[in-house]
Protein backbone atom coordinates (compact mmCIF):
# COMPACT_ATOMS: atom_id res chain seq x y z
CA UNK A 1 0.00 0.00 0.00
CA UNK A 2 1.36 3.24 -0.92
CA UNK A 3 1.49 6.06 1.21
CA UNK A 4 1.15 9.72 1.28
CA UNK A 5 4.37 11.63 2.83
CA UNK A 6 4.13 12.30 6.95
CA UNK A 7 4.04 15.69 6.21
CA UNK A 8 0.55 15.99 4.62
CA UNK A 9 -0.80 14.73 7.86
CA UNK A 10 0.14 18.34 9.34
CA UNK A 11 -1.62 20.36 6.96
CA UNK A 12 -5.19 20.20 5.31
CA UNK A 13 -5.93 21.82 1.60
CA UNK A 14 -6.11 25.32 1.44
CA UNK A 15 -9.41 26.70 2.42
CA UNK A 16 -10.11 28.68 -0.52
CA UNK A 17 -8.98 25.62 -2.67
CA UNK A 18 -12.11 23.72 -0.64
CA UNK A 19 -14.32 26.75 -0.36
CA UNK A 20 -14.14 27.89 -4.34
CA UNK A 21 -15.12 24.21 -5.49
CA UNK A 22 -18.36 24.46 -3.38
CA UNK A 23 -19.03 28.20 -4.79
CA UNK A 24 -18.39 26.84 -8.75
CA UNK A 25 -20.82 23.98 -7.64
CA UNK A 26 -23.70 26.26 -6.76
CA UNK A 27 -22.54 28.63 -9.74
CA UNK A 28 -22.81 25.39 -12.26
CA UNK A 29 -26.21 24.89 -10.38
CA UNK A 30 -27.37 28.08 -11.75
CA UNK A 31 -27.13 30.01 -8.51
CA UNK A 32 -25.94 33.61 -8.85
CA UNK A 33 -23.37 33.82 -6.45
CA UNK A 34 -20.93 36.88 -5.65
CA UNK A 35 -17.75 36.48 -4.47
CA UNK A 36 -16.59 38.15 -2.02
CA UNK A 37 -14.47 36.30 -0.46
CA UNK A 38 -10.94 36.05 -2.43
CA UNK A 39 -8.55 39.11 -3.39
CA UNK A 40 -8.22 38.28 -6.73
CA UNK A 41 -8.25 41.59 -8.27
CA UNK A 42 -10.82 41.93 -11.02
CA UNK A 43 -9.59 44.70 -12.65
CA UNK A 44 -6.55 44.87 -15.72
CA UNK A 45 -3.27 45.67 -15.59
CA UNK A 46 -2.54 49.42 -17.33
CA UNK A 47 -2.40 48.82 -21.39
CA UNK A 48 1.19 49.26 -21.51
CA UNK A 49 1.91 46.12 -19.42
CA UNK A 50 -0.19 44.02 -22.02
CA UNK A 51 1.75 45.27 -24.64
CA UNK A 52 4.66 45.05 -23.17
CA UNK A 53 4.54 41.06 -23.05
CA UNK A 54 2.85 41.25 -26.56
CA UNK A 55 5.68 42.91 -27.73
CA UNK A 56 8.08 40.50 -26.09
CA UNK A 57 6.77 36.95 -28.18
CA UNK A 58 8.72 37.96 -31.27
CA UNK A 59 12.31 37.87 -29.02
CA UNK A 60 14.74 35.35 -29.95
CA UNK A 61 15.23 34.62 -25.90
CA UNK A 62 11.78 35.01 -25.21
CA UNK A 63 10.81 30.51 -25.54
CA UNK A 64 13.98 29.75 -23.76
CA UNK A 65 14.54 28.57 -20.34
CA UNK A 66 15.40 32.24 -18.21
CA UNK A 67 17.84 33.00 -15.01
CA UNK A 68 16.69 31.81 -12.00
CA UNK A 69 17.48 35.44 -10.85
CA UNK A 70 15.32 37.36 -13.66
CA UNK A 71 16.67 39.46 -15.94
CA UNK A 72 18.86 42.24 -14.73
CA UNK A 73 16.82 44.93 -16.31
CA UNK A 74 13.95 43.60 -13.99
CA UNK A 75 16.07 43.39 -10.87
CA UNK A 76 16.76 47.15 -11.76
CA UNK A 77 13.37 47.68 -12.01
CA UNK A 78 12.48 46.74 -8.43
CA UNK A 79 15.60 48.60 -7.25
CA UNK A 80 14.09 51.72 -8.94
CA UNK A 81 10.54 50.60 -7.01
CA UNK A 82 12.01 50.20 -3.99
CA UNK A 83 14.22 53.60 -4.12
CA UNK A 84 11.48 55.56 -5.49
CA UNK A 85 8.43 54.60 -3.32
CA UNK A 86 10.11 53.24 -0.03
CA UNK A 87 13.00 55.45 -0.18
CA UNK A 88 15.10 51.91 0.46
CA UNK A 89 18.85 51.60 -1.33
CA UNK A 90 19.01 47.98 -3.10
CA UNK A 91 21.60 46.20 -4.55
CA UNK A 92 20.12 44.63 -7.46
CA UNK A 93 22.66 42.06 -7.58
CA UNK A 94 22.88 40.82 -3.95
CA UNK A 95 19.50 41.72 -2.45
CA UNK A 96 16.75 41.41 -4.68
CA UNK A 97 15.20 38.18 -6.28
CA UNK A 98 12.45 37.86 -8.32
CA UNK A 99 9.68 35.31 -7.32
CA UNK A 100 7.02 33.39 -8.88
CA UNK A 101 4.48 35.00 -6.62
CA UNK A 102 5.49 36.33 -2.89
CA UNK A 103 3.71 33.06 -1.55
CA UNK A 104 6.36 31.08 -3.28
CA UNK A 105 9.03 33.12 -1.18
CA UNK A 106 7.07 31.91 1.98
CA UNK A 107 8.14 28.03 1.16
CA UNK A 108 11.80 29.05 -0.16
CA UNK A 109 12.70 31.03 3.03
CA UNK A 110 11.25 28.65 5.43
CA UNK A 111 13.30 25.83 3.53
CA UNK A 112 16.44 28.10 3.14
CA UNK A 113 16.27 28.75 7.02
CA UNK A 114 14.44 25.95 9.21
CA UNK A 115 15.22 22.79 10.62
CA UNK A 116 13.20 20.38 12.06
CA UNK A 117 12.20 21.36 15.46
CA UNK A 118 12.94 25.21 14.93
CA UNK A 119 10.48 27.54 16.18
CA UNK A 120 8.37 29.92 13.72
CA UNK A 121 6.58 33.28 15.20
CA UNK A 122 3.03 33.32 13.25
CA UNK A 123 0.74 36.27 13.75
CA UNK A 124 -2.89 34.89 14.92
CA UNK A 125 -5.10 36.15 13.18
CA UNK A 126 -2.37 36.25 9.87
CA UNK A 127 -1.94 34.33 6.73
CA UNK A 128 -2.48 30.41 6.39
CA UNK A 129 0.19 30.20 4.61
CA UNK A 130 3.15 30.93 7.08
CA UNK A 131 2.30 27.86 9.57
CA UNK A 132 1.00 25.68 6.87
CA UNK A 133 4.81 25.76 5.06
CA UNK A 134 6.03 25.75 8.45
CA UNK A 135 4.67 22.50 9.18
CA UNK A 136 5.49 21.38 6.03
CA UNK A 137 9.74 22.03 6.57
CA UNK A 138 8.58 19.92 9.99
CA UNK A 139 9.43 22.87 12.21
CA UNK A 140 6.81 24.65 14.62
CA UNK A 141 4.48 27.39 14.80
CA UNK A 142 4.54 29.23 17.64
CA UNK A 143 1.50 32.03 17.52
CA UNK A 144 1.50 35.13 19.08
CA UNK A 145 -1.09 37.48 19.18
CA UNK A 146 -3.17 40.54 17.63
CA UNK A 147 -5.91 41.77 19.11
CA UNK A 148 -7.94 44.60 18.43
CA UNK A 149 -7.42 47.03 21.46
CA UNK A 150 -3.89 46.89 20.76
CA UNK A 151 -4.27 47.81 16.98
CA UNK A 152 -3.67 44.08 15.59
CA UNK A 153 0.22 44.85 16.29
CA UNK A 154 2.59 42.30 18.54
CA UNK A 155 2.76 42.64 22.58
CA UNK A 156 6.33 43.05 22.84
CA UNK A 157 6.31 42.60 26.47
CA UNK A 158 4.56 39.24 26.48
CA UNK A 159 6.61 37.89 23.50
CA UNK A 160 9.94 39.11 25.79
CA UNK A 161 8.33 37.02 28.92
CA UNK A 162 7.74 33.89 26.30
CA UNK A 163 10.63 31.21 25.82
CA UNK A 164 12.48 32.38 22.52
CA UNK A 165 15.28 29.79 22.79
CA UNK A 166 14.22 27.86 19.36
CA UNK A 167 12.50 30.58 17.34
CA UNK A 168 14.29 30.99 14.48
CA UNK A 169 12.02 32.85 12.47
CA UNK A 170 9.14 35.57 12.70
CA UNK A 171 6.29 36.40 10.31
CA UNK A 172 4.65 39.85 10.34
CA UNK A 173 2.67 41.80 7.29
CA UNK A 174 2.17 45.20 7.52
CA UNK A 175 -0.15 46.90 6.04
CA UNK A 176 -1.49 43.20 7.75
CA UNK A 177 -3.61 41.14 6.10
CA UNK A 178 -6.62 40.15 7.25
CA UNK A 179 -7.14 43.14 9.39
CA UNK A 180 -6.00 45.95 7.35
CA UNK A 181 -3.90 47.17 10.38
CA UNK A 182 -1.56 49.71 8.56
CA UNK A 183 2.01 49.38 10.92
CA UNK A 184 4.18 52.36 11.28
CA UNK A 185 7.67 53.57 11.17
CA UNK A 186 7.90 52.81 15.25
CA UNK A 187 6.03 49.56 14.85
CA UNK A 188 8.53 48.20 12.75
CA UNK A 189 11.90 49.95 14.52
CA UNK A 190 10.57 47.79 17.59
CA UNK A 191 10.66 44.62 15.60
CA UNK A 192 13.59 44.95 14.51
CA UNK A 193 14.96 45.65 17.62
CA UNK A 194 13.59 42.59 18.95
CA UNK A 195 14.73 40.11 15.94
CA UNK A 196 18.78 41.70 16.51
CA UNK A 197 18.33 40.97 20.48
CA UNK A 198 17.27 37.52 20.24
CA UNK A 199 18.92 36.73 16.74
CA UNK A 200 15.76 35.73 14.70
CA UNK A 201 15.24 36.30 10.88
CA UNK A 202 12.54 39.08 10.55
CA UNK A 203 10.33 38.66 7.28
CA UNK A 204 7.66 41.01 6.34
CA UNK A 205 4.74 40.15 3.95
CA UNK A 206 4.33 43.57 1.72
CA UNK A 207 1.77 42.75 -0.89
CA UNK A 208 -0.87 45.39 0.15
CA UNK A 209 0.98 48.53 0.71
CA UNK A 210 -0.49 50.86 -2.26
CA UNK A 211 -3.92 49.75 -2.03
CA UNK A 212 -6.00 52.29 -0.18
CA UNK A 213 -2.79 53.02 1.58
CA UNK A 214 -1.61 56.51 1.28
CA UNK A 215 2.08 55.67 2.71
CA UNK A 216 3.49 53.12 1.71
CA UNK A 217 6.26 51.50 3.98
CA UNK A 218 9.04 48.80 4.10
CA UNK A 219 11.01 47.58 6.97
CA UNK A 220 13.88 47.75 5.26
CA UNK A 221 13.75 51.60 5.70
CA UNK A 222 14.75 50.89 9.12
CA UNK A 223 18.07 50.91 10.40
CA UNK A 224 20.02 47.82 10.94
CA UNK A 225 16.76 45.88 9.26
CA UNK A 226 18.73 44.39 6.61
CA UNK A 227 20.93 42.62 9.46
CA UNK A 228 17.72 40.53 10.01
CA UNK A 229 15.02 41.10 7.75
CA UNK A 230 13.79 40.02 4.81
CA UNK A 231 10.81 41.52 2.87
CA UNK A 232 8.41 39.86 0.15
CA UNK A 233 6.68 42.10 -2.28
CA UNK A 234 4.05 41.21 -5.64
CA UNK A 235 2.55 42.74 -8.42
CA UNK A 236 -0.58 40.94 -7.68
CA UNK A 237 -2.45 43.31 -6.30
CA UNK A 238 -0.73 46.80 -6.55
CA UNK A 239 -0.76 46.17 -10.61
CA UNK A 240 -3.21 43.46 -10.93
CA UNK A 241 -1.46 41.19 -12.08
CA UNK A 242 -2.44 38.02 -9.77
CA UNK A 243 -2.27 35.55 -12.26
CA UNK A 244 0.95 36.63 -13.90
CA UNK A 245 2.71 35.26 -10.75
CA UNK A 246 5.10 37.56 -10.20
CA UNK A 247 6.97 38.90 -6.96
CA UNK A 248 10.44 39.66 -5.07
CA UNK A 249 12.48 39.14 -2.12
CA UNK A 250 14.55 41.60 -0.83
CA UNK A 251 17.31 42.13 1.68
CA UNK A 252 20.48 40.90 3.20
CA UNK A 253 22.39 39.08 0.73
CA UNK A 254 23.61 36.40 2.37
CA UNK A 255 19.93 35.33 3.28
CA UNK A 256 18.97 35.71 -0.19
CA UNK A 257 22.46 34.32 -1.84
CA UNK A 258 20.28 31.36 0.50
CA UNK A 259 17.07 31.05 -0.91
CA UNK A 260 18.51 31.70 -4.22
CA UNK A 261 20.13 27.80 -3.57
CA UNK A 262 16.54 26.62 -2.62
CA UNK A 263 14.90 28.15 -5.73
CA UNK A 264 17.31 27.08 -8.39
CA UNK A 265 16.86 23.79 -7.53
CA UNK A 266 13.20 24.67 -7.97
CA UNK A 267 12.23 26.26 -10.69
CA UNK A 268 13.81 27.41 -14.51
CA UNK A 269 13.55 31.05 -14.48
CA UNK A 270 10.10 33.11 -15.26
CA UNK A 271 8.63 33.28 -18.36
CA UNK A 272 10.83 36.00 -20.59
CA UNK A 273 7.16 38.17 -21.10
CA UNK A 274 6.18 38.44 -17.83
CA UNK A 275 9.34 40.07 -16.75
CA UNK A 276 9.04 42.25 -19.57
CA UNK A 277 5.58 43.33 -18.45
CA UNK A 278 6.76 43.41 -14.62
CA UNK A 279 9.69 45.95 -15.68
CA UNK A 280 6.68 48.45 -17.61
CA UNK A 281 4.54 47.87 -14.38
CA UNK A 282 7.68 48.78 -11.65
CA UNK A 283 7.71 52.50 -13.73
CA UNK A 284 3.77 53.23 -13.78
CA UNK A 285 3.81 56.97 -12.40
CA UNK A 286 1.66 57.95 -9.37
CA UNK A 287 -1.58 58.11 -11.62
CA UNK A 288 -1.88 54.58 -11.87
CA UNK A 289 -2.18 54.16 -8.19
CA UNK A 290 -4.80 57.29 -7.77
CA UNK A 291 -7.09 55.60 -10.47
CA UNK A 292 -6.69 52.32 -8.61
CA UNK A 293 -7.42 53.16 -5.60
CA UNK A 294 -10.53 55.58 -6.60
CA UNK A 295 -11.93 52.31 -7.67
CA UNK A 296 -11.11 50.88 -4.53
CA UNK A 297 -12.75 53.63 -2.48
CA UNK A 298 -16.27 53.81 -3.81
CA UNK A 299 -15.96 50.00 -3.88
CA UNK A 300 -15.26 50.28 0.06
CA UNK A 301 -17.88 52.71 0.75
CA UNK A 302 -20.28 49.55 -0.32
CA UNK A 303 -18.64 47.10 1.25
CA UNK A 304 -19.51 49.43 4.07
CA UNK A 305 -22.89 49.35 3.64
CA UNK A 306 -23.09 45.94 2.99
CA UNK A 307 -21.33 45.13 6.55
CA UNK A 308 -23.99 47.89 8.01
CA UNK A 309 -26.88 45.67 6.92
CA UNK A 310 -25.72 42.29 8.07
CA UNK A 311 -24.75 44.37 11.57
CA UNK A 312 -21.00 44.35 11.78
CA UNK A 313 -18.60 46.97 13.01
CA UNK A 314 -15.36 47.72 11.37
CA UNK A 315 -12.32 50.31 11.26
CA UNK A 316 -12.76 52.86 8.58
CA UNK A 317 -9.04 53.75 8.52
CA UNK A 318 -7.88 50.43 8.00
CA UNK A 319 -6.08 49.94 4.26
CA UNK A 320 -5.67 47.67 2.05
CA UNK A 321 -7.75 45.58 -0.22
CA UNK A 322 -10.43 43.79 2.38
CA UNK A 323 -12.51 45.08 5.13
CA UNK A 324 -12.55 43.27 8.19
CA UNK A 325 -15.73 43.30 9.97
CA UNK A 326 -16.67 42.24 13.82
CA UNK A 327 -19.91 40.02 13.63
CA UNK A 328 -22.40 40.89 16.17
CA UNK A 329 -22.25 39.35 19.45
CA UNK A 330 -22.63 35.88 19.81
CA UNK A 331 -22.19 34.92 15.55
CA UNK A 332 -20.48 32.01 14.41
CA UNK A 333 -17.87 33.07 11.86
CA UNK A 334 -18.21 29.86 9.83
CA UNK A 335 -21.89 29.51 10.63
CA UNK A 336 -22.99 32.72 9.45
CA UNK A 337 -21.20 32.73 6.32
CA UNK A 338 -22.59 29.73 5.25
CA UNK A 339 -26.02 30.65 6.00
CA UNK A 340 -25.25 34.17 4.12
CA UNK A 341 -24.28 32.08 0.90
CA UNK A 342 -26.34 29.06 0.97
CA UNK A 343 -29.72 31.86 1.74
CA UNK A 344 -28.20 34.93 0.25
CA UNK A 345 -25.74 33.86 -2.82
CA UNK A 346 -23.25 35.82 -1.09
CA UNK A 347 -19.32 34.46 -0.24
CA UNK A 348 -17.57 36.09 2.37
CA UNK A 349 -14.46 34.59 4.39
CA UNK A 350 -14.92 33.18 8.28
CA UNK A 351 -12.13 34.88 10.05
CA UNK A 352 -11.45 31.51 11.67
CA UNK A 353 -9.16 30.57 8.64
CA UNK A 354 -6.61 33.08 9.60
CA UNK A 355 -6.50 32.02 13.58
CA UNK A 356 -8.59 32.05 16.78
CA UNK A 357 -7.98 35.83 17.14
CA UNK A 358 -10.33 35.73 13.88
CA UNK A 359 -13.48 34.17 15.95
CA UNK A 360 -16.48 36.15 15.57
CA UNK A 361 -15.23 37.96 12.23
CA UNK A 362 -15.67 38.58 8.80
CA UNK A 363 -13.73 39.42 5.79
CA UNK A 364 -14.72 41.23 3.05
CA UNK A 365 -12.70 41.64 -0.75
CA UNK A 366 -12.53 44.54 -2.76
CA UNK A 367 -12.53 42.65 -5.91
CA UNK A 368 -15.78 42.85 -7.18
CA UNK A 369 -17.73 45.36 -9.14
CA UNK A 370 -19.87 48.47 -8.02
CA UNK A 371 -22.85 46.67 -9.55
CA UNK A 372 -22.06 42.91 -7.90
CA UNK A 373 -21.57 45.05 -4.65
CA UNK A 374 -25.22 47.14 -4.83
CA UNK A 375 -26.62 43.24 -5.79
CA UNK A 376 -25.37 41.85 -2.61
CA UNK A 377 -26.58 45.03 -0.99
CA UNK A 378 -30.09 44.69 -2.49
CA UNK A 379 -30.06 40.61 -0.74
CA UNK A 380 -29.38 41.54 2.55
CA UNK A 381 -31.70 42.62 4.91
CA UNK A 382 -30.79 43.25 8.24
CA UNK A 383 -33.93 41.22 9.82
CA UNK A 384 -33.76 37.92 11.99
CA UNK A 385 -33.48 35.31 9.21
CA UNK A 386 -30.02 36.64 9.61
CA UNK A 387 -29.70 36.75 13.42
CA UNK A 388 -27.96 33.09 14.25
CA UNK A 389 -28.86 31.03 17.54
CA UNK A 390 -26.13 29.48 18.81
Amino acid sequence: MITTANRLQTVQEYYFSRKLKEVAQMLQEGKPVINLGIGSPDLAPDASIVDAIVESMTHEKAHQYQSYQGLPELRQGMKAFYQKWYEVALDPSTEILPLMGSKEGIMHISMAFLNPGDEVLVPNPGYPTYASVTHLVEAKSVFYDLLPENNWEPDFERLERSDLSKVKLMWIGYPHMPTGAKGSKALFEKLVAFARKHHIILVNDNPYSFVLNDSPQSILSVPGAKEVALELNSLSKTFNMAGWRIGMVCGNAKFIEAILKVKSNMDSGMFYGIQKGAVVALALPDKWFIQLNKIYENRRKLVFKLADKLGCTYDKKAVGMFVWAKLPEGQDSEVFIDKVLHEKNIFITPGTIFGSNGSGFIRFSLCSNEQQLEEAIDRIKLSLDLKIAL
